[in-house]
């Protein structure tokens, strides 16, 4: 072994007797420190997967808290408002709307889960369809083998059908549990609101020097304004969006343009995936409707067409290039988080995605991860985002 790799792998600590003068050199021997780094990664997302139903509400909450702390900061300084007023009327206005929209949506979703057998029965009907043509040129194979080989005929397995329970059933038993995660949400949410900046103070209270308490505070304003308007400006996006499409739907005679426009406003919030999600409803029901495939085939376009020119136009101009993501980059988020908290992690992927890059941002040793996590520089610019 070299003495390069021995020095690697040694770290070598002296201490020197205050009264004799004498050195006794010690050697600590210490693990590769990737091992180290490894086996924290691990238990940490072990820890975020486990935790979930704890961690989820707290992450909603602080990253409400964010994007709604200035608010608070603004009706203290301007209008004199205290703190706790502010932070009432934000959280009931937000519980109002949470509430408003399961009683929108209560309806409708109903409606969808009591359609699901015929949902299910158009789609065997075509699976039925391109069943039977397999089936012909299948016996037509089997003919030709029993004509060469004399062997009788095989007999056909029989058909299993498996019952589980019902769309409702699952929905009566999750639906408790997320009103619970919600309601604490909201609690959460108000105390980090009505303390006013003291989780800020406290948080900072806690660094050992100036630099990184400035950097902190650094970080956490950045946040708050990046965070707040990537949110803003994907909710009236995606406003925008459900408008189109519901408005679209209804032109082409489906059923529910509204629900289809609202839910497309709810899965815009998930790239890439929300789409597919969207497409592949619109075209569920567009079969079930229509009867004929060609035809079923209409509304799934049209949504395709809708969300392929916000998703490559419309939102790369308002966002703007400080908030482009590396595409890449974003659908490897979106689907880790998936598949750590499920569909609220896809929810989630983008706004963490904000906030580890501007975290990262402050840290000459993650620069590199910075990079690979923003949009190339080198493409195009949409029209409409051209700098001056």
């Amino acid at each position: 072994m070299s003495d390069g790799d021995l020095t690697s792998k040694r770290e070598a600590t002296t201490v020197v007797s205050p009264n004799i003068g004498l050195v006794n050199r010690q050697t600590i021997q210490i693990g590769p420190r990737w091992a180290v780094i490894g086996i924290f990664l691990i238990l940490f997302f072990g820890a975020l997967y486990l935790a979930r139903d704890f961690i989820l509400p707290v992450v909603f909450a602080i990253l409400f808290m964010l994007v709604l702390s200035p608010i608070v900061r603004i009706a203290k300084r301007r209008l004199g408002l205290w703190e706790p007023l502010t932070a009432a009327a934000l959280v009931f206005g937000t519980s109002l709307l949470v509430l408003g929209s399961f009683y929108a949506f209560s309806g409708p979703i109903a409606q969808i889960a009591e359609n699901t057998p015929r949902y299910v029965e158009a789609v065997n009907k075509e699976v039925a369809v391109l069943r039977e043509r397999f089936m012909t040129v299948r016996e037509a194979r089997q003919q030709a083998r029993e004509a060469t080989n004399g062997e009788g005929t095989v007999s056909r397995p029989e058909d299993v059908i498996i019952s589980g329970p019902s769309l409702l059933g699952n929905m009566a038993a999750v639906v408790p549990r997320i009103g619970a995660s919600i309601g604490f949400a909201l609690i959460f949410l108000f105390f980090l609101l009505s303390s006013g900046n003291l989780f800020y103070r406290k948080t900072v209270e806690t660094l050992p020097s100036l630099s990184d308490k400035k950097r902190a505070l650094s970080i956490a304003f950045e946040i708050e304004t990046e965070l707040s308007r990537y949110l803003f400006t994907i909710t009236a996006i995606n406003m925008a969006l459900g408008i189109a499409i519901g408005s679209a739907m209804a032109l082409i005679g489906m059923p529910m343009p509204g629900v289809f426009g609202a839910l497309a406003f709810v899965f815009n919030f998930i790239p890439y995936l929300g789409a597919v999600f969207g497409i592949g409803l619109v075209g569920l029901v567009g079969l079930t409707e229509f009867g004929s495939l060609s035809s079923a085939l209409i509304p799934p376009l049209i949504y395709l067409a809708i969300t392929s020119l916000e998703g490559q136009f419309i939102t790369p101009i308002l966002v703007g290039r400080r908030l482009r993501m590396n595409s890449a980059a974003v659908f490897l988020s979106v689907a880790f988080w998936g598949w750590i908290w499920g569909i609220v992690g896809m929810f989630l992927a983008v706004p963490l995605m904000v906030c580890i890059k501007i975290i990262a941002s402050y840290f000459d040793g993650l620069h590199p991860f910075v990079g690979f996590l923003a949009a190339d520089e080198t493409e195009d610019t949409p029209p409409g985002d051209s700098e001056n």
